[in-house]
């Protein structure tokens, strides 16, 4: 797709350029946990609420960060929650008493929800619909999410507590994707200079149109399966005896990997198959390559279902957002009900699990997500026949090639 204009083709690098750097920041979270819990002397009840305090303020800014828009501007608002990623670190350098921990890791949610909610916002309003754009922008997501833990493992090779200067690197992604944010062109700006008013109504119309829910649900169903997977994988392996500790590491830079493939690979076929067909495709092999690698015993094939599983599901969330690119246009703060309404899925799954886990063992915890791909692949169903008899008057590009 081309895009007309030095300010357009601005915003879409350096909304990439961004998204990328919060694949990073996002990732450090749960990559320099262990050594902050050793060196500050953290149990592991309390790591276990940092981490949930992460999520609380991920869900919180998903929301807030978006309604606050409506008063103060898209780019206010995502420079004033961004902010809090370098803030984070400062905290978890400098201070050792454990509110001001706290505090930081909430800080991290805040800014990782709303550098989401802009980075999908702003890139709708630029190309409204179009599946590859989107794939492409949570490509460079992976990007990020697979370099940390390389650049942590090379600092902290020879010496553990090397890992604040980690923290250090932290700081300064920090600040630069607030440099970013600072230099990208608003979304709204734009659109008023070329129609003279605001882009998207501040109403609650988006209620009365049904691809609101099915984008909502088929995003919630999808996150509780990838945050469940992603969550709980290393434990599985390793709890179960199918795999060996370092084995099970190396699985989830490979599970990694292979989402960076699959969203590259579903930008480009985006572009020449339907994006109706191709997010069907994709999640008949994200619910064949799950049951593949749940039932599998032999190493070889628990890596092709890992590679596979990656692979196949890559591509499902952008692909989802694209379809309510329209709605997200016309209502400004649609998108911030549906990132809410489904990053709930994240939060309750792994919880799930590990509930299931704990009475039943780690086999029937990690079993409990066939009900949640299923159910997604249902939905998933449902709005491909939704699109395809036509409905949906706010997708300007539905049906079409995108």
């Amino acid at each position: 797709m081309q895009f007309k204009g030095a300010e357009q083709k601005k915003q879409l690098v350096y909304t990439y350029l961004a998204f990328m750097l919060n694949g990073i920041l996002a990732l450090s979270i749960g990559s320099l946990l262990p050594f902050i819990r050793e060196t500050r002397g953290l149990n592991y009840a309390f790591a276990g609420l940092l981490v949930s305090l992460h999520s609380v303020g991920n869900l919180f800014s998903s929301f807030a960060s978006g309604t606050l828009s409506v008063f103060i501007g898209r780019k206010r608002s995502i420079l004033l929650f961004n902010a809090c990623y370098a803030l984070s670190y400062v905290l978890i350098i400098f201070s050792g008493n454990t509110y001001m921990l706290a505090a930081a890791y909430l800080m991290t949610g805040l800014a990782r929800g709303a550098s989401s909610n802009f980075g999908n916002y702003t890139i709708n309003n630029l190309a409204p619909g179009k599946a590859g754009v989107l794939n492409g922008l949570h490509a460079m997501f992976s990007i990020g999410a697979f370099s940390f833990p390389i650049i942590l493992t090379a600092l902290t090779r020879t010496d553990a507590d090397k890992w604040i200067y980690a923290c250090y690197f932290i700081v300064a992604m920090g600040i630069l994707s607030w440099l970013l944010y600072f230099l990208i062109p608003d979304p709204q700006t734009l659109e008023q200079g070329k129609t003279g008013k605001r882009s998207g109504e501040n109403g609650f119309g988006f209620f009365r149109e049904p691809i609101f829910y099915l984008c909502t649900f088929t995003l919630f169903f999808y996150l509780c399966a990838e945050q469940g997977v992603i969550g709980w994988l290393i434990t599985y392996f390793e709890d179960t005896g199918l795999l060996s500790a370092a084995l099970s590491q190396l699985m989830a830079s490979v599970l990694w990997i292979m989402m960076l493939a699959g969203r590259l690979t579903a930008a480009w076929l985006s572009e020449k198959v339907r994006k109706e067909r191709l997010l069907l495709i994709m999640a008949v092999g994200f619910v064949c390559f799950f049951f593949w690698l749940l039932l599998c015993r032999d190493t070889l094939l628990i890596v092709i279902g890992i590679m596979g599983f990656g692979y196949s599901m890559a591509g499902i969330y952008p692909t989802t957002v694209s379809f309510c690119g329209g709605l997200i246009q016309k209502y400004s703060m649609a998108w911030s009900f549906i990132l809410t309404t489904a990053s709930f899925g994240s939060i309750l799954m792994p919880m799930i699990i590990g509930r299931i886990a704990e009475s039943a063992g780690i086999f029937y915890g990690m079993s409990s997500i066939v009900v949640v791909v299923l159910i997604d692949l249902v939905l998933i169903f449902s709005l491909n026949i939704y699109m395809r008899r036509g409905a949906g008057n706010l997708q300007e590009s539905s049906g079409k090639q995108s």
